[in-house]
């Protein structure tokens, strides 16, 4: 007997990074479950179902638990199966300025997305994952978590935190046939990432040895991978999907860039 498909949810999924992990889940073979804060996600379940796949949108707020175990409900309940595979992606990356003039309530929000939406979600499927002795969760973080990151000190400590939620959940639930993993995306050619001014990123694409920007594939292809059997021994792992970015780049040996 051939076993039901597994169902993964991702956060985050309107567009971007979280989209594409969406649709690599989906020609994986995966039910995919896709939600976000803007309403664009119905369109993506959209997608996803017309092109075969069984898939379901919900939007909803990860900062709020009410919402996320409600949100997750009414996903599950559609397509007829818990969450084996919970992908956070959901975050904010827009908040610049400096730590002495980070507005509290912009720091508030940051960490109440990109790290206690986390944290929520995967408290919500835990039960579940943990009553079928199954389970991948894959939290994108952001190699801003290792380097810190000039003028997004909220985006640099809450991609940091995701780490510690990552390890933690690791250790407590391993024996539980549960993985949980992190992938740190470097410069990745997503729409936020084309509208920066273009100084700035030919400044940035300077210090990237492969000298190109990701493709959002290249991070779906990292989370299909975790999210699979084959990676059942591979837990509590930080894997930088970047182009080499965050190796040091200075060179005392040549007058020429590595």
């Amino acid at each position: 007997m051939t076993p039901d498909p597994r169902l993964a949810l991702v956060t985050g999924a309107a567009q971007g990074i979280g989209k594409a992990i969406a649709r690599a889940l989906a020609q994986a073979g995966y039910l995919v479950a896709v939600s976000d804060v803007q309403p664009e996600v119905s369109a993506v379940a959209q997608e996803l179902s017309e092109a075969g796949s069984r898939a379901a949108g919900a939007c909803f707020d990860v900062a709020d638990p009410s919402a996320v175990r409600a949100g997750i409900s009414q996903l599950t309940s559609s397509l007829g199966r818990g969450v084996d595979v919970l992908v956070n992606n959901a975050g904010l990356v827009t908040n610049i300025a400096p730590v002495a003039e980070m507005a509290f309530d912009a720091w508030q929000r940051e960490l109440s997305v990109n790290l206690t939406g986390a944290f929520n979600c995967i408290q919500a499927v835990l039960p579940g994952m943990v009553e079928r002795k199954f389970g991948r969760i894959v939290n994108i973080s952001s190699i801003a978590a290792w380097s810190g990151l000039a003028r997004q000190v909220g985006y640099s400590a809450t991609k940091a935190g995701l780490l510690g939620l990552t390890r933690t959940v690791a250790l407590e639930h391993a024996r539980h046939g549960i993985t949980c993993n992190a992938v740190l995306p470097g410069l990745i050619a997503t729409e936020r990432v084309g509208a920066m001014p273009e100084e700035i990123r030919d400044r940035a694409l300077r210090q990237i040895p492969a000298r190109r920007l990701g493709d959002p594939a290249e991070i779906a292809a990292a989370v299909r991978f975790l999210a699979s059997g084959e990676a059942a021994y591979l837990n509590g792992a930080e894997v930088p999907v970047d182009g080499g970015m965050h190796l040091h780049t200075t060179s005392l040996g040549s007058r020429r860039d590595p």
